[in-house]
């Protein structure tokens, strides 16, 4: 069992199992979906089911004969990651996830976290995700020990009852102290087949989305400070979509420091040499995003919980290092 995440969202179950079962053929897919194998809450669906945020799907049994799904693999004791527990009960486990490890395995990664958490956990029965966080942010990710638990969560999402907070380092002065940004959103696929987020009717040409749904995005920033190249965010998600934070700002034209997709490259490619060389400047090897906090209320004793994550030492560093260029310039 496992619950459809916003990376599932909207998606056509057929190619969910394609893109999680890549060595799988797709006739065994079908034959599983037609069978009714594959259940959906609980019920049968068609080949051209679309998921939906929070739906509990059922993955039968794979044959032996045939490559199983990463999530049943055993992960050696040597190759076990220490989280750090922020928050954990009966019903909740909370960690910071470390920047440069993906939330659940695939796309050529062995072991992501949830992977990691019930190899570590063999004692709970039931351990799922209740959001998702990008490879390369780092911060609190939330996962559910309980399957009603994990339902009233999503419910909280859904209605937007949960608060979520995230720090970012933008290249460029912000001026405003505070703006929303609404602006809709697709997905598209490049040329050479990536995959990829926009704002809508942004992507002229080859990139250009045809009958894509676009979806609603509302991100609230707050500037806590700015230096001279430099601009320190906190962004609240009002809406959760795939890339939404990285892409309403290289929209703006305020990219991500560190962001390999949306970001600018010359600038990161110039900052990862800056902290190869150990110099005075600024430097930094990943994307300068990290969810900070995240306010819900608990989903068994409707307590309000604010799960804080502390700024990552590289992160820090980095500050720090706008900090000391600043105050040099001063004395100048």
């Amino acid at each position: 069992m496992e619950s459809i995440g916003e990376d599932g969202d909207g998606q056509r179950i057929d190619n969910y199992f394609f893109k999680r079962f890549r060595n799988i053929p797709k006739s065994h897919i079908y034959q599983l979906l037609r069978s009714g194998q594959v259940r959906v809450n609980g019920k049968r669906v068609s080949f051209h089911y679309r998921l939906q945020l929070g739906e509990i799907l059922r993955i039968p049994p794979i044959n032996k004969t045939e490559k199983q799904d990463i999530r049943h693999q055993k992960i050696p004791q040597s190759k076990h990651f220490s989280f750090h527990v922020i928050f954990e009960d009966e019903a909740l486990l909370v960690v910071d996830k470390p920047s440069g490890l993906a939330v659940h395995g695939g796309s050529g990664i062995s072991f992501g976290v949830i992977e990691q958490l019930r190899a570590q956990r063999p004692e709970l029965k039931f351990l799922e995700l209740v959001h998702r966080l990008d490879r390369e942010t780092s911060g609190v990710l939330l996962l559910a020990k309980k399957r009603n638990a994990l339902v009233e969560l999503h419910r909280q999402i859904r209605s937007g009852q949960t608060e979520k907070h995230y720090q970012v380092m933008v290249k460029g002065q912000w001026s405003n102290t505070k703006q929303n940004v609404k602006l809709p959103l697709i997905k598209y696929v490049t040329v050479a087949g990536e995959r990829r987020v926009a704002v809508a009717d942004s992507k002229p040409g080859p990139h250009k989305h045809h009958g894509q749904k676009e979806m609603d995005s509302h991100t609230l920033f707050n500037l806590i400070k700015a230096w001279q190249d430099y601009s320190l965010l906190d962004a609240e998600l009002k809406t959760g979509r795939t890339h939404q934070i990285r892409v309403h700002l290289a929209h703006l034209g305020f990219p991500i420091v560190g962001d390999d997709k949306y970001g600018d490259f010359s600038i990161n490619k110039q900052l990862a040499k800056n902290r190869s060389e150990s110099c005075l400047n600024p430097g930094l090897a990943r994307m300068f995003l990290h969810a900070s906090n995240m306010q819900i209320k608990h989903p068994l004793s409707g307590q309000r919980l604010k799960l804080i994550a502390p700024l990552p030492t590289d992160l820090k560093t980095f500050i720090n290092h706008l900090e000391l260029n600043e105050n040099l310039n001063e004395r100048k």
